[in-house]
């Protein structure tokens, strides 16, 4: 963790680019940086930043246009307190279309696609309010792009009766559930005790159609020693969550809470090779079930993605591939193609020393990874 102030798929050809603007700054290491665990590997480099936030980026969201997949959204957080803490909306050119605020430390932010919540069919955006220990909840119209909020208000707190730093949300990862269509929530805290550190909720509508949270589980081991839990995914084919202990290690559990293995100890994987702390995951699907899992290794002036099977990810990484992203908290794989510069899909990375979003192109990663999968 950083002490500082501060779904879908189609393939292409890689982008053209040229410089990035100067005045959307990124925090570069060595083109050659050494990768954890292998030799010097060329550095990616982004096809450009998101223009910067006021105080400082946390973790970032793609939401897809259902039409014209080049209108498609970056959903960031300014990681701020009330009134500068914000969802900060970005196009693909990476120029800001629209801020939120109030929100009092926004951490963590998902988004869950095609939702029917009751007779609601919604594209829902999710962030993690973390001074107010409740998760804030919008809408996003395809035809404006812009987010609307439907939180029900009172109705969306977490982690209620826990004290400090045990009720404060930080990560937040949705799942739809593929037998009935269930919308989930598995949010992750500062603190928490080792065998319930994540709280899951389900989410429902009120009679005046916004959304609320009912909570129906706790699970989540951790190491324990002052080592904390942000980043949370979850893989909505293959039923399965993902959370990062920071110092220790990548866990794997059930997502569905009523699935038979639910009860089952989290399994362990991704124990070597990181030199700062386990941050940012997200899924890659290249197929059903096939793909990656990507984590980000929060290393100060430029940190290694480190690439996991989809399937069965073990204690070492498949791949390192080295990124200019600083001390990054938070990132996002959508393989959707999204116009000429994203014809396979972006990687949205936050980095810190720019207070911005870097944006990678999938077909420049691809050649990195060992084999298809």
């Amino acid at each position: 963790m950083r002490w500082v102030a501060v779904l879908l798929m189609l393939p292409g050809l890689v982008a053209c680019r040229g410089p990035l603007p100067p005045t959307q700054p990124v925090a570069v290491a060595s083109p050659n940086a050494q990768t954890a665990g292998g030799p010097a590997a060329p550095q990616l480099r982004p096809v450009r930043a998101t223009a910067a936030v006021a105080d400082d980026a946390d973790d970032p969201a793609v939401w897809v246009h259902p039409t014209d997949p080049s209108q498609s959204l970056i959903i960031g957080t300014n990681k701020a307190e009330a009134p500068r803490g914000a969802l900060v909306v970005f196009g693909l050119d990476g120029q800001i279309v629209q801020t939120i605020t109030p929100l009092d430390r926004p951490n963590n932010v998902d988004v869950e696609q095609g939702c029917q919540l009751g007779r609601r069919h919604l594209d829902l955006v999710v962030t993690a309010e973390r001074k107010q220990s409740q998760l804030r909840i919008y809408a996003v119209d395809a035809t404006t792009r812009r987010l609307r909020e439907v939180t029900w208000t009172g109705h969306t707190g977490v982690f209620a009766g826990e004290p400090g730093e045990r009720a404060a949300c930080m990560g937040v990862a949705l799942y739809k559930r593929p037998r009935d269509g269930a919308v989930f929530a598995v949010v992750s805290r500062k603190e928490g005790p080792a065998g319930r550190y994540l709280w899951q909720y389900r989410l429902g509508l009120a009679p005046d159609g916004r959304v609320g949270l009912t909570k129906v589980r706790e699970f989540g081991s951790s190491a324990g020693g002052g080592s904390e839990i942000e980043a949370v995914a979850v893989d909505d084919e293959l039923g399965r969550a993902y959370y990062a202990d920071e110092d220790h290690a990548l866990y794997e559990v059930a997502a569905d809470p009523d699935a038979p293995d639910a009860a089952t100890a989290p399994r362990a994987f991704g124990q070597v090779g990181f030199h700062g702390d386990r941050e940012g995951l997200a899924i890659w699907r290249t197929g059903p079930r096939s793909g990656w899992l990507v984590a980000s290794d929060q290393v100060t002036g430029g940190g290694p993605l480190r690439v996991y099977p989809r399937l069965s990810p073990s204690a070492d990484a498949a791949a390192v591939i080295p990124t200019p992203a600083d001390e990054c908290d938070g990132l996002e794989v959508c393989a959707a193609a999204l116009g000429p510069d994203f014809p396979q899909g972006i990687l949205v990375m936050m980095n810190s020393g720019g207070r911005n979003f870097l944006l990678f192109s999938l077909a420049d990663l691809r050649p990195h990874l060992p084999a298809a999968r």
